[in-house]
């Protein structure tokens, strides 16, 4: 039997990749740095051996996976060039793996994850499916149907993927260290678009999915009703949406989702629309729809002490507004406090304006120092320069991390793709502290 070993095992679409071949009866190890990160936990769970970094972990026998923030100099890829052992990078490995089911991508800016957790959910409710989820989470599942996975537009490596279908949700400028331009990211998102072989479920309320041009169907779902799929007579509260969804203008089903916000109503849109296609009975869609309670570090709420602590991986000015939107409608009336830690200077540097632009809806701005990745380490600002843009906002340092206690019970947002989690864990143990001080 093929050993795969994981290079780089702990980064999101690596863990899930390996769940998803453990549970499929493959022997699976992998390594990394030791730093702590979530996406491990599953892999632990699973009793996936987690080695660190080291040439010596590589022996005959194996495929070597090889995550992509990692270049061909890494040690343990040396190794197995020496060794004459096949190393094929996550995205050819997907690539080919996903050829044996119906696949579903699910691609965009912004909402990939969320997306492709609810996707996964309400067709797991209906037939065998494996799914890839980019919060870590991964699942093989025994003669599946469908495969369901969140493909990353970052250096073009969505064009590995010849998914059945895609689900696309917006389109952005982001990645500032790859693409040049928007202009550059469209180009990348309409290159997948002729890779698809059934049919397109896209966004119709942004503008730049409305260019695209595709060799299959292309579905648009939105709030505006000119959309296949549109979602009106909509009512907002504290425990999520309901909403009914036309279908070129006629009505089809009322749907509850137990998710706030804006963008959480248009993922629904989306897997409504993929569902619909598919022939999938609505009333198992509306029930799964239903019970999906979000993804990992995507408005993960936690209550401590009377502070309401939400984790969230928002590291972009559009996915900056669409938490604060979420946390106006599910706690009306409690001060919004923003907690956010930049990830990359490029990013920051590139996005200056539109992240002050975004922060400065929260009631108050507290920003961390910004987060270098593997790919890089250093830039030319501070996070002073964000502090400037946005009036009232303060640098916030974990030392220091007693200055939010000067907002009592309101909601706390920790935002970031960096490590912010750590804020946010001395601020819940300060907070058990103070309680019982």
């Amino acid at each position: 039997m093929t050993l795969f070993h994981f290079t780089g095992i702990k980064g999101s679409g690596m863990s899930s990749l390996a769940q998803i071949l453990h549970d499929s009866s493959h022997a699976v190890q992998g390594s990394d740095v030791e730093k702590y990160f979530f996406t491990e936990d599953p892999l632990h769970d699973r009793k996936i051996p987690v080695f660190s970094f080291d040439e010596k972990n590589i022996k005959h026998g194996m495929t070597v996976i090889a995550g992509n923030a990692f270049p061909d100099t890494h040690p343990e890829i040396v190794k197995a060039h020496e060794l004459g052992i096949d190393v094929i990078r996550y995205h050819d490995f997907l690539g080919q793996y996903m050829k044996k089911f119906i696949s579903v991508g699910v691609t965009g800016s912004h909402g990939k994850t969320s997306t492709t957790g609810l996707l996964a959910h309400v067709l797991s409710g209906n037939s065998p499916t494996s799914y890839l989820i980019g919060d870590g989470t991964g699942r093989g599942v025994e003669e599946s149907s469908y495969f369901v996975f969140e493909a990353c537009e970052y250096k073009r490596h969505f064009l590995a993927y010849e998914p059945d279908y895609a689900i696309m949700t917006n389109i952005d400028f982001d990645h500032p260290d790859y693409f040049k331009d928007l202009e550059d990211v469209m180009d990348a998102f309409g290159q997948m678009a002729l890779r698809v072989k059934k049919a397109i479920i896209a966004c119709g309320d942004d503008i730049h999915l409305q260019q695209i041009q595709a060799n299959v169907p292309v579905v648009y779902y939105g709030f505006d009703e000119a959309n296949d799929f549109s979602a009106k007579n909509i009512t907002k509260s504290e425990k999520g949406s309901t909403f009914d969804v036309y279908v070129r203008n006629e009505f089809f089903h009322t749907f509850t989702i137990a998710l706030p916000g804006d963008h959480a109503i248009l993922n629904s849109l989306g897997v409504i629309a993929l569902c619909h296609y598919e022939g999938i009975p609505v009333d198992g869609v509306e029930e799964r729809l239903a019970t999906f309670n979000g993804v990992k570090r995507r408005f993960t709420v936690t209550e401590s002490y009377g502070r309401v602590i939400v984790d969230d991986y928002a590291h972009h000015p559009t996915e900056i507004k669409a938490t604060l939107q979420s946390a106006r409608q599910k706690y009306p009336g409690k001060e919004i406090v923003a907690i956010f830690q930049p990830h990359t200077f490029t990013r920051t540097a590139a996005l200056l304006e539109p992240f002050a632009e975004s922060l400065s809806a929260a009631d108050h701005v507290y920003l961390c120092d910004i987060f270098g990745s593997a790919r890089e380490q250093c830039g030319n600002l501070t996070i002073e320069d964000l502090v400037k843009k946005i009036p009232g906002s303060k640098h916030l340092e974990l030392e220091g991390i007693d200055v939010l206690d000067a907002h009592g019970n309101a909601v706390y947002l920790f935002m970031g793709a960096g490590d912010i989690q750590k804020y946010m864990n001395v601020f819940a143990e300060h907070t058990k502290k103070e309680e019982t001080a």
